[in-house]
């Protein structure tokens, strides 16, 4: 190694002690943060204090003599405010899950069954409920990662592979369709019904027992919804429980699906990976996505290693590359902690046999 290459790694150390000092002042400061949220609950303040706020950029930034890191440092100090108030409003409200859908639809009722406390917030597609989490907007995004009846969720395993959360918890959620109506509407006075395509599939014996004609609608919530609008006792959804109440509807008849194997798994989102020791079924199972070199064997060399090390794997996709055309990323979910011994040196033998490889989830 040169000299020029010595004093650059030099300095590398030396940012690298930097960071740690900010890492262990950063915990230091929202935990002040915590204690001021506390007292704000305790006495009805809001989160945001505009005049206090202005007035630690400005005394703070007359600690920096240099005036071009100065405006660096007030953009600096912006940041750190608003990631407080953001961590101050998680512990006074709640935490803010996103989904995608409408109030109803079975995203909504699985982020409401994970997170009983929290807001959740509906957004109009994956990629915007999966963005809102990453960008810190909201805390959470519940998404779908695989039903029962259509298999996986592409939209979201290409988020998953391409983006930068993590999951830590998955619930499996069984899609139990019920007949509602608006008030006046009977067995009887039903002509026709409306919901997803899915949904209609799984009650066809019961439709076609009541002679009702179909129409299909983009989800089972949507069709609800429009029930309620239009307030024609001949027209009635099919859709879950939580639907009728949202949407003042009435249960016409309960659990009319003849076929119960249409179950979505949904997975919770985070910005950070829970990687916690021991053995909790949480830590139960794991994912792994990754490419590996075009070449003959290279799949079977990944997938010798990670039988070596003792890990069972439960399920095995491939998806195509966007920007890459005939090359294909890997998927697999694996029983075992991966905080482990074994799972750490799995994961460096297969960091030298993969291009890519990235730890999705730990659940």
């Amino acid at each position: 190694m040169d000299d020029d290459s010595r004093r650059l790694e030099s300095i590398r150390r030396e940012i690298n002690g930097i960071d740690c000092d900010i890492a262990e002042l950063f915990v230091h400061r929202m935990r002040a943060c915590a204690e001021v949220a506390r007292f704000k609950m305790e006495h009805g303040l809001p989160i945001t204090d505009a005049v206090r706020e202005a007035e630690v950029i400005r005394r703070n930034s007359e600690l920096v003599e240099d005036d071009v890191l100065r405006d660096y440092f007030v953009e600096f100090e912006r940041d750190i405010i608003n990631i407080s108030k953001k961590y101050q409003e998680r512990l006074t409200k709640g935490l803010k899950v996103a989904y995608c859908g409408i109030p109803g639809a079975f995203a909504s009722i699985a982020a409401s069954r994970m997170f009983p406390n929290s807001r959740t917030i509906p957004y109009s597609d994956f990629f915007k409920a999966y963005k809102a989490c990453e960008d810190g907007d909201c805390d959470i995004a519940v998404l779908p990662v695989e039903n029962s009846f259509a298999g996986e969720v592409s939209a979201v395993t290409d988020l998953m592979f391409s983006g930068n959360l993590y999951i830590n918890q998955i619930i499996e959620l069984e899609a139990v369709q019920n007949l509602l109506g608006v008030d006046g509407a009977s067995l009887d006075t039903v002509k026709e019904v409306i919901s997803h395509p899915q949904a209609l599939s799984q009650c066809d014996e019961y439709i076609e027992s009541k002679g009702y004609v179909k129409h299909e609608y983009p989800n089972t919530a949507v069709s609800a919804k429009y029930v309620a609008e239009r307030n024609d006792p001949s027209v009635a959804a099919i859709a879950s429980e939580e639907c009728a109440s949202i949407y003042s509807l009435k249960i016409l008849e309960r659990h009319i699906n003849t076929s119960s194997t249409n179950t979505t798994r949904f997975a919770a989102f985070s910005r950070s990976l829970n990687l916690s020791s021991g053995k909790r079924r949480m830590d139960s199972h794991f994912i792994l996505m990754f490419t590996v070199k075009n070449e003959a064997g290279s799949l079977a060399k990944t997938l010798n290693i990670i039988g070596s090390h003792g890990f069972n794997m439960c399920s095995l996709r491939s998806r195509p590359m966007k920007d890459l055309m005939w090359n294909y990323y890997f998927y697999i979910e694996l029983d075992g902690n991966i905080n482990t011994l074994d799972g750490r040196s799995m994961m460096q033998e297969l960091g030298t046999l993969c291009e890519r490889l990235k730890l999705v989830a730990s659940f």
